[in-house]
């Protein structure tokens, strides 16, 4: 063991301990009672039995542990942006894509294409770039990796000017934020901009963050540690002591997040201030689902002078294969053209043949992956497959590698178009476009919506 720390050898680290004991102990308070050292017992913490503590401290320790249940904020509202809690519509005899028939695959394909009739297959690209990072990057002390996310975050910007989103007086609310990298060059290109607010929600504790590093002075950066799922944005205090526009964004905000976020922004913040005390019910049935399109507030129908819409969303997508038919917001769209939870949940899980391709050998599935993990964002994401799905035998017999990539990428955008169709059916005009090549990035989808124009908030100054 290190001088002056615990001499217990913990086996499943391969390490010893290292904790420091106390004065004239060998070993600390967690390691001492195993090897007898002292007389006092210690028992599983209630709260988390992943750690001991003393017996006779027990209610001391109970009141300063660190996985105690801690105060909600206010901002805090339980499943707000949930969406569906009907246990009905979650069918239980969902099997994985390798356990099914080939004529069943086949059926699923033809209900995919016949879905997918009409919808533009082929996005715009819009690869857009912005001054604020030329300098990063020019840079040659950025690797390969930082300069894939730098081109990223540089288009990201740069569809937010072309949207006039870069300006005074907004509230700017990063959903997955991480380290907040994205909030922090949206500040590099407002520059002197005044009253500016920046939201990080991230449910995580994360280290090396950048928001705390930022030089101007007029921009405030406040982090939310909370699941978006209980977000209620108009409770948050900096908003409703100065209500500005918000825009919402974030890079590959993954799976069911992004459903959570755009509920977030277009329920639960766009609503109607009557109704802004009152606490939603977290549970509806199927009948008020039913009832929701017409019932819910929209950006259409509410007054401007009692809605606040937001002044815009910028959502780099990713990792379809997340999704989650409970938060999905394009269950309308989806039943609109004959689907259900069913079919959704085999084309979620198909999804991801779009950027995993198909293992033909285990050599070139090490090379794929190793490939993929340079391509794609694994500081923020690692997609994992299951090698059933990426080497069913039934899939090898009937598919090409090339028709199963396109089968995955019908898949992502049809669930992407129920999205759209989600904030256009509320006053949006929304679009999906590729933002960066593939070869920066395999999830390379922009979504991006602002209000009509005669709801687009004035910025305050």
């Amino acid at each position: 063991p290190l001088p002056g720390r615990c001499a217990y050898f913990v086996q499943r680290k391969n390490r010893f301990c290292k904790m420091i004991p106390a004065p004239g102990k060998r070993f600390c308070g967690e390691h001492g009672q195993q090897e007898k050292e002292n007389d006092r017992k210690r028992i599983p913490c209630p709260l988390d039995p992943k750690h001991t503590v003393y017996e006779d401290q027990l209610q001391k320790h109970l009141k300063k542990c660190n996985s105690r249940e801690k105060p909600k904020p206010a901002y805090f509202v339980q499943d707000i942006n949930a969406g569906l809690k009907d246990a009905a519509e979650i069918t239980e005899k969902q099997v994985s894509i390798s356990s099914l028939s080939k004529e069943e695959l086949e059926n699923l394909i033809i209900k995919l294409q016949k879905a997918s009739n009409g919808l533009e297959l082929s996005l715009k690209e819009q690869v857009l770039s912005h001054q604020a990072l030329q300098e990063a990057l020019s840079d040659p002390k950025n690797g390969e990796s930082a300069f894939k996310h730098l081109k990223q975050q540089a288009s990201i910007l740069g569809n937010m000017e072309k949207l006039h989103l870069l300006g005074p007086g907004r509230c700017f609310v990063e959903f997955g934020a991480g380290r907040g990298k994205l909030s922090h060059w949206v500040d590099v290109a407002l520059q002197d901009a005044d009253n500016v607010q920046f939201l990080l929600v991230e449910r995580a504790t994360t280290r090396f963050k950048v928001d705390g590093k930022h030089k101007r002075k007029d921009s405030v950066f406040e982090r939310l540690q909370v699941d978006i799922q209980h977000l209620c944005l108009k409770k948050v205090p900096i908003l409703e002591k100065k209500k500005l526009p918000v825009v919402g964004i974030g890079k590959h905000l993954c799976g069911a997040a992004t459903d959570l976020a755009l509920r977030c922004l277009v329920e639960s913040y766009t609503a109607c201030c009557d109704g802004a005390d009152e606490e939603p019910a977290p549970k509806r049935s199927k009948s008020d689902e039913a009832e929701e399109a017409s019932n819910s507030p929209s950006a259409k129908e509410c007054n401007q002078d009692d809605c606040k819409p937001v002044a815009g969303i910028v959502i780099a997508l990713c990792c379809h294969h997340k999704c989650d038919w409970t938060h999905y917001v394009g269950r309308e769209f989806f039943r609109s053209v004959g689907l259900g939870p069913v079919e959704f949940h085999y084309f979620q899980r198909m999804s991801s043949w779009a950027t995993c391709g198909m293992r033909e050998t285990a050599a070139k599935a090490s090379a794929s992956e190793e490939s993929e993990d340079q391509t794609n964002d694994t500081e923020e994401h690692d997609q994992t497959f299951s090698k059933t799905e990426t080497a069913s035998d039934t899939l090898q017999g009937m598919l090409t590698v090339e028709e199963r990539k396109q089968i995955g990428h019908l898949c992502k955008l049809l669930i992407d178009q129920g999205r759209v169709e989600y904030l256009q059916q509320r006053g949006y005009k929304a679009a999906l476009q590729y933002y960066t090549e593939s070869a920066v990035s395999l999830e390379n989808v922009l979504l991006t919506a602002v209000p009509s124009s005669s709801l687009i908030p004035e910025p305050t100054t």
